[in-house]
């Protein structure tokens, strides 16, 4: 049955490499997330929509990067598999064995941002709502690479479009015995991208939201995550042990609405300038 299916097959690579050297998709979709987010802050800029100088937008985007790939590799291994931390420490540089937390990655965003607001002189929560403007196409991108690296798939299921990863097996495992799962990394992508990229780009064009209620939008955006991030979950497969029940994607998004709503609260509260 599982034949009847398509068969994942696509290459972590573009182009030739050599052993675990070459460009991987995955870095792509980094790059092309962090130039994404640095032609929308440009327009915003270019706009007044924006305390953030265009001539400035080069210096936040290296921090940015910082932020991403130090939060983003320590949280998978202090959330997901911090067996294999203790265990063998040297795991954590091996990056080309991949390892990335999204929680972990705005965690570390969220350090980035507050170093920057400071140094820069820019209200921390307008900077806050110009950062989650276009986190989106980053989540986008990285989902998308997710898939093509054939990682993070889904639960079994046999609906048409379910997808047999080999990687889901032992190795030497015959195809033909491989259940096929969700390709949750698109749904994903969908979700975590192109939806919350419309929803969050709607309110910051055609709302007064970042003008009336700064932060207001970093609330919704981390609010908007965990919702659509818990509804991936339930077509993917849990990669680590349950925490009350829940997938460990869903739980610690519960730690993001809670601080969703204090963005939102808070803001409503303040006076703005």
């Amino acid at each position: 049955m599982p034949l009847a299916f398509w068969v994942h097959h696509l290459n972590p690579f573009l182009g030739p490499h050599i052993g675990n050297i070459g460009i991987r998709y995955y870095g792509l979709s980094y790059i092309l997330g962090f130039l994404t987010a640095t032609w929308l802050l440009r327009s915003y800029s270019l706009r007044g929509l924006s305390a953030l100088k265009a001539d400035r937008i080069g210096d936040l985007m290296v921090t940015l990067v910082f932020g991403v790939l130090l939060g983003g590799r320590l949280g998978y291994f202090l959330f997901y598999r911090f067996d294999l931390l203790k265990d063998d420490p040297l795991a954590l540089v091996r990056v080309w064995e991949g390892g990335m937390a999204s929680h972990g990655g705005m965690i570390g965003v969220a350090i980035a941002i507050v170093w920057f607001s400071k140094s820069e002189k820019i209200p921390l929560t307008h900077l806050g709502d110009l950062i989650v403007s276009v986190a989106p196409a980053g989540l986008f991108f990285g989902r998308i690479a997710n898939f093509i690296n054939g990682e993070l798939w889904g639960r079994i299921s046999v609906v048409p479009w379910a997808v047999v990863f080999p990687q889901s097996a032992a190795p030497g495992t015959p195809l033909s015995i491989i259940p096929p799962r969700h390709p949750s990394q698109l749904y994903e992508a969908g979700l975590e991208g192109l939806v919350l990229f419309i929803y969050i780009q709607v309110r910051f064009w055609m709302s007064d939201v970042r003008l009336t209620k700064p932060g207001h939008l970093v609330g919704e955006f981390f609010i908007g995550y965990a919702f659509v991030r818990a509804i991936g979950e339930t077509f993917r497969e849990p990669d680590a042990g349950l925490i009350l029940g829940l997938s460990r994607g869903t739980f610690y998004s519960l730690f993001l609405i809670i601080a969703g709503l204090g963005f939102v609260i808070s803001s409503r509260l303040k006076k703005v300038k």
